[in-house]
């Protein structure tokens, strides 16, 4: 690979460390977590129900507005919390900022406040009768509790996997600096992996770009070692 393809493909995938992809990312990942734990929570409500009510009752909820109720109780605590805990670029430097925010940002209270829309709405539908919807809102605690449950475990996984992650990144460095191109790999192939469901942190993820850079131009040298000062601070700057 040229290195003026490389520093194409990377200042692209850089650039998209933004806000968006903060943004994008919780949205997906939250959501995932909110719609789990509303399930669990359900099923708890209403054990005598079997698979096939509980999926047309959480049909009915997504058709009255659930899913979109989500996505934006989501935004809306994100965008309430950066401004109370003071983020002011746009971007979280860190997992703990993200879950400050999102705390801070009321999303239990606005997933309390959805599912009572939602469920009345179904209701005066005709789609859920009386002693369900009755029994979902009366119980809504523990949906609640479930959600909030979900959503510590989400963010302490996206710890365990950063600090993971950047144990990779240094035993890939102790590598290249011994010339071992086989340990560089495995920790290169695990960093790889990682990086699939990583919630995107500019820190973590330049680092990893770095190391991707390095990684594929001493590869793509015949795994020699002998890089250009050029290429070793290129790789360092993008």
């Amino acid at each position: 690979m040229e290195i003026n393809e490389i520093e194409k493909n990377l200042s692209i995938e850089k650039n998209a460390i933004n806000e968006n992809s903060q943004k994008n990312f919780l949205e997906t990942t939250l959501g995932k977590t909110i719609n789990t734990a509303v399930d669990i929570g359900i099923r708890a409500l209403l054990p005598d129900f079997i698979d096939e009510q509980i999926i047309n009752l959480k049909n009915n909820l997504l058709n009255n507005g659930l899913k979109e109720g989500i996505t934006k109780t989501i935004n809306d605590a994100i965008d309430l919390g950066k401004s109370a805990i003071g983020i002011v670029t746009g971007n979280f430097e860190n997992v703990d900022q993200m879950q400050a925010a999102v705390k801070t940002g009321g999303i239990i209270d606005g997933v309390s406040n959805l599912l009572d829309t939602v469920v009345n709405k179904a209701q005066n539908s005709g789609l859920i009768n009386y002693n369900i919807a009755n029994t979902i809102k009366n119980g809504k605690n523990v949906i609640l509790n479930s959600v909030e449950s979900n959503i510590e475990n989400t963010f302490a996984n996206q710890l365990k996997s950063i600090e993971y992650t950047n144990k990779y990144i240094n035993n890939w460095k102790k590598y290249y600096n011994n010339q071992d191109f086989d340990g560089m790999q495995r920790e290169y192939d695990k960093i790889k992996k990682s990086m699939k469901n990583l919630v995107p942190i500019e820190k973590t993820i330049n680092e990893a770009r770095t190391v991707e850079n390095l990684h594929n131009l001493i590869k793509n040298n015949g795994k020699n070692f002998s890089l250009t000062q050029e290429e070793l601070e290129l790789a360092e700057k993008l």
